[in-house]
This record gives structure tokens, C-alpha cells and sequence, in this order.
């Protein structure tokens, strides 16, 4: 899979190209990931023009959504599905609020120091895995992009890290993909989000924050991705059967996804 030089979508990636078992790879130009779409302007980015995209499935929240409203291209359609919401109603999030945190090193240290960071991503990507809200959300994911008529499908949240990491992990690995592709996969973005929140962690450092909480709020860790993987295990022995049950899925569904997007 590989970077797509956007001038106006952050942390833009076609799954397309991903090595699959068996000396296959992933169709490239059907399903995308990326962060917000608020800068989206295909007069000045004719990369993203020429993707044709017909379907957008946007992961944040109501706050989020209302802060930075995507910028949808003429024709596609928006889906809607808060992966947080379930979370949110009990606890405070920080994929949801870099931000936020990222503007006061005080209430960043109070909240994340000494490691809170680290254990707070690791219960939100559990929570990827068993909270109502996020199976709904993975749910029209794997359904809207397993339909021929979705066309072309950009799934993001924010930073196009977190939630977005998760729904290209589960599709990744029902393709095929092994675990070394998805977790090189998952940490291949670490780049281009340092790039897009250089300023807020700049920012962030200049008045006496903690680089490291800046780090573990910007930057994806396999521990992150290892803490969704343990609980899919522990609650459902297999991704097959997280989609199937934790998600409902229907196995043909998942054989559609593939049809359509192995190559």
C-alpha cells in the first residue's frame, strides 16, 4: 500500500497494492483511508479528483464533525458511523480530542503523564473491538465496501490513525493480509500524522509540554493495535469470527469483500 501524494487530504492511502497470501495484492483505487476531508479541494488536487470517490464513511464524532465538516466531492454520498459514541458517554477519549489536549501542557500532564497515554489508547482500541457504537460503524464499513455499487470508498476519522487503523486492519486481514503486513501497515502513517500536527506538537513542546505525551497522542505503537488484536482473541478466538458475530457480518459478505477487492 502506498502514501497517495494529496495536496489538500492528510495521511491519504490506497489500500491498493497490499501484499495478500499467495503472491496476491489488494485492487488498487476501490477502498482508501485518510484523515479529515475539511481542506478537500479537488480544483487543487486533481490526485484526489481523479479518484472518483462515490462513498464517504466518516468515523468521528458529533463534536468533531461539527468543528471540521468534511468537504465531500460533488456526487459521493456521506455515511455516518461514530466509532467513539458508546465511549465517549463514559469516558474521555483522547483519539477523540488531540487537540484539546495537545493546546495545555498542564491538563496534558494531569491527564497523561507517567503513562496514562499509553494505557488510555490501549482501553479506546478494546473498545474498537467491543463497544456497540464501533461495531456499527466496522459493520457498514465492511459492508459498504464489500457492494460493487459503493464505488470507490474513502473511510477517515481525524488524524486517519486510530479508527481509521482499525477498519484497514479488519478489512486487511479478512483479505488476507499476515500479521507483519498489518501491523507495517498500521505504523506506516506515523509520518505523515507528525507532519500534518507539527505546528500543535511544536507548539505543545515550546510551552513546556512533555514530548512523550505529544508522541503517544500523535504517533500509532503496536502496542495500540496489539491491545484490539488481544481483544478480538480473547473474546472471539479469530478475526473470522469477531466479524461474523462481534460485528455481524454474514460470511457471504465477507466473500463479496473479497471478490471484489483481491487481486
Amino acid at each position: 500500500m502506498t502514501a497517495t501524494p494529496s495536496t489538500t487530504v492528510a495521511n491519504l492511502r490506497d489500500l491498493g497494492g497490499t501484499p495478500l497470501s499467495g503472491g496476491r495484492t489488494v485492487r488498487p483505487g476501490l477502498v482508501l483511508r485518510s484523515g479529515q476531508l475539511d481542506r478537500l479541494d479537488l480544483d487543487a488536487d486533481p490526485v484526489v479528483a481523479a479518484l472518483g470517490l462515490r462513498t464517504v464513511i466518516d468515523f468521528r464524532t458529533d463534536a468533531e464533525r461539527a468543528d471540521h465538516p468534511d468537504r465531500i466531492p460533488a456526487g459521493a454520498r456521506v455515511l455516518v458511523g461514530d466509532v467513539l459514541a458508546d465511549k465517549l458517554n463514559s469516558a474521555k477519549v483522547p483519539a477523540a480530542q488531540l487537540k484539546d489536549l495537545l493546546s495545555d501542557p498542564a491538563v496534558a500532564e494531569k491527564h497523561l503523564g507517567g503513562g496514562r497515554a499509553q494505557a488510555l489508547f490501549a482501553d479506546t482500541y478494546r473498545s474498537f473491538v467491543n463497544s456497540g457504537s464501533a461495531q456499527a460503524a466496522y459493520r457498514m464499513l465492511l459492508t459498504e465496501a464489500a457492494d460493487a455499487d459503493s464505488g470507490p470508498l474513502l473511510f477517515h476519522c481525524t488524524a486517519g490513525k486510530d479508527r481509521t487503523g482499525w477498519g484497514a486492519t479488519i478489512i486487511l486481514a479478512l483479505l488476507g493480509a499476515d500479521d507483519e503486513t498489518l501491523m507495517a501497515e498500521y505504523l506506516s502513517v506515523n509520518p505523515a500524522v507528525k507532519q500534518a500536527f507539527a505546528p500543535l506538537i511544536e507548539g505543545f513542546t515550546a510551552a513546556g509540554g512533555d514530548p512523550d505525551i505529544a508522541l503517544a497522542l500523535i504517533g500509532v505503537f503496536p502496542s495500540y493495535l496489539r491491545a484490539a488484536l488481544d481483544e478480538v482473541e480473547t473474546r472471539y478466538g479469530s478475526m473470522e469470527k469477531y466479524v461474523r458475530e462481534g460485528l455481524g457480518v454474514a460470511d457471504e459478505t465477507v466473500e463479496a469483500l473479497r471478490a471484489r477487492l483481491v487481486a
